[in-house]
């Protein structure tokens, strides 16, 4: 069904039955409203399309011949039928929400209101459906939208006043319950400024022009107060009347009035029409002639083929569309991990005595054909990617690989560093444009490194924990005669990853004939320990000066256990203060990230607007500083 609301003939609704509040409140007020007679809601389905007409606004009986009103579409005459609108056969509803603060117990306020709202159900019609939302510090009562105006007299005397003034609240309370269909009015009645909603003005008006829902308000307090209303009723196509407590019954009787005297026009939708067209309607009054129009979209009056898909609705749904572009990704995912991948992978070394066997005579033909085809591919694209990476940064991504202990080579981590970047930019775009993609991307960009340093500094904190066991396992073995390259292969053959793994690979090199404390020197470059360091310079010093080291081995040992007793000790008391530094730096992006998926209105203008762009850099900046602060102040060097 195709339906059409008018803020601007939608508010006459209301607009028109105020005129009497308004010419008892202000001077110099039109007798009647500018616009005559308005389109009000416009629907079309099933071939045949109805038009609710407000024709309050003429002026003196306020009244129309219903023979002399006709309907153009797209300027061509057509037959249209001419009722009132009570007789049910178009939806209206009318919600009021009302105001039931402490502040309108005072002067009578909410006394005359209450009686104004039994006014009108007596004279509203009785096809429309009323609604009622009341209001103090938070939404107190919610009643749908019934034809029993009775039920809502009696509801309306268990109303208690109450401290606040939550009128945004009450407003999203109201935009909800007036519903979706047909010829919709939501008229709200207070006498104060919003003290106590959870959410803010914006928000409500944003509510409100989704839904298509006019909110027409009646201001009872200050001209300040008015304005905050006005700029509700403004920016939602309705009317803010300033009014006094003995207005208020007029208000509301000619807003039943407005009702009752509205027509409903049913014609045909012509078969030649589809889509967007002018309905035009023209009412002929004793001395006047009066002319109103809408711009809708019609149906197509004549016969066509059922449709699969309404206009504007996707083939496949939402989280069809989600699970396709993830199922996507984790398949070019582990496509490119399989490229990458292969078994039996070979240390650097190892590669090296290749490329040097492959250069040999005889030897590189016979290589290169049992190569598998299936690492051209990997072959091509890590190329490619090796021309773009400098040496600087190879070394350093590299040596960070290798303390990691991850078997990819440098470009083939910037290949798959940037194939998840990629990946997660498309996912963020397709779920929700480009201020998830722009998010994704720092994500798919950041965190990569991030994983890359924690399982680094996972390794390391292990292989410093394994240094005193293995320096007493390297002691005990040299005071049994063993030499120092055998004292270290006894612990790869005892100990445990990763002090195993790494010393394995420094023997592998002694056996290629690099010196052993050069071996041992790479093994903590490449993990980056600082106490290892010392066990090799030690070393360095035993063999150029002499002495006895395993007895050195013991020493350091020993040191090495009540450094470590004191860093986890000082870890122990300073846990608060790095935790307090985790939630405090998080916080902000998270909750910002939540807003986006659960309130998105109310941050949209952090990336809609130039000020939303230096708020964000700004919020950027301090946090980082104050991040930064903190793990200084809770960081303690042992």
């Amino acid at each position: 069904m195709k339906a059409y609301h008018s803020a601007r003939r939608r508010a006459r609704v209301v607009a028109a039955g105020l005129v009497v509040c308004a010419a008892l409140v202000s001077s110099g007020s039109p007798a009647h409203a500018a616009d005559e007679i308005s389109i009000d809601h416009v629907e079309s389905a099933d071939g045949s399309v109805s038009v609710v007409l407000s024709v309050d606004g003429i002026p003196n009986s306020g009244t129309v011949d219903p023979e002399r009103v006709s309907v153009e579409v797209d300027g061509r005459d057509v037959d249209a039928e001419v009722t009132s609108a009570d007789s049910g056969r178009v939806e209206r509803t009318s919600v009021i929400v009302l105001d039931a603060s402490l502040s309108m117990g005072k002067d009578g306020k909410f006394d005359a209101a209450t009686q104004a709202f039994r006014t009108y159900l007596d004279t509203a019609p009785d096809d429309v459906s009323i609604g009622l939302v009341t209001f103090a510090q938070n939404v107190v009562q919610i009643i749908d939208p019934t034809t029993d105006h009775e039920s809502l007299a009696t509801a309306l005397d268990a109303v208690e006043l109450r401290r606040g003034t939550s009128v945004y609240d009450a407003v999203r309370a109201g935009v909800k319950l007036v519903g979706d269909e047909g010829s919709r009015s939501l008229l709200v009645l207070s006498d104060g400024a919003d003290t106590s909603s959870d959410t803010t003005l914006n928000v409500a008006i944003n509510d409100a022009l989704q839904d298509g829902v006019i909110v027409d308000t009646v201001s009872l307090g200050t001209a300040r107060e008015a304005a905050v209303l006005g700029r509700l009723s403004e920016d939602t196509g309705g009317t803010v009347i300033p009014a006094d407590p003995a207005a208020l019954s007029s208000v509301f009787t000619a807003q039943a009035d407005a009702l009752s005297r509205q027509l409903l026009l049913t014609f045909p939708s012509p078969a030649d029409v589809t889509g967007e067209a002018t309905i035009t309607v023209n009412a002929q009054g004793d001395d006047a002639s009066y002319v109103d129009s809408a711009f809708v979209t019609l149906e197509s009056g004549g016969t066509s083929l059922p449709q699969v898909v309404d206009h504007g609705t996707a083939l496949v749904s939402r989280p069809m569309m989600l699970a396709g572009a993830l199922s996507l990704f984790l398949g070019l995912l582990g496509l490119l991990v399989t490229v990458l991948s292969r078994p039996g992978r070979k240390s650097a070394a190892e590669r090296r005595l290749d490329a040097y066997f492959d250069s040999a005579p005889g030897g590189g033909g016979t290589r290169r054909a049992a190569r598998s085809g299936s690492t051209d591919l990997k072959e091509s694209a890590v190329a490619i990617t090796s021309k773009v990476v400098n040496e600087d940064l190879e070394t350093r991504i590299s040596q960070r690989l290798n303390g990691a202990g991850s078997a990819l080579t440098a470009s083939e981590w910037i290949l798959l560093h940037a194939a998840i970047a990629v990946g997660s930019t498309a996912v963020g775009f397709v779920m929700s444009g480009p201020p998830m993609a722009v998010m994704l991307l720092l994500l798919g960009a950041l965190l990569p490194w991030l994983y890359l340093k924690w399982r680094h500094r996972r390794r390391l904190n292990a292989f410093n924990a394994q240094l005193a066991q293995t320096l007493g396992l390297m002691a005990g073995g040299l005071q049994a005669g063993l030499s120092l390259p055998q004292a270290v292969d006894s612990v790869v053959r005892e100990g445990h990853e990763p002090m195993a793994g790494e010393l394995r690979r420094a023997l592998v090199e002694q056996r290629l004939g690099i010196d052993i404390t050069d071996a041992l020197e790479g093994v903590g470059h490449r993990m980056d320990s600082e106490d290892f360091g010392w066990v090799v310079m030690a070393i360095r010093i035993q063999r150029e000066v002499g002495g006895n080291l395993a007895e050195i081995l013991n020493t350091v040992a020993e040191t090495l256990r009540e450094r470590e007793y004191l860093r986890r000790q000082v870890k122990a008391l300073s846990a608060e203060g790095r935790l307090s530094g985790y939630i405090l730096t998080g916080l902000p992006p998270l909750i910002l990230l939540y807003m986006y998926f659960v309130n998105r209105d109310y941050v949209r203008v952090l990336y809609t607007t130039v000020l939303g762009y230096i708020l964000l850099a700004a919020a950027c900046v301090l946090l980082a500083i104050g991040g930064f602060a903190m793990s200084r102040l809770a960081k303690v060097k042992v």
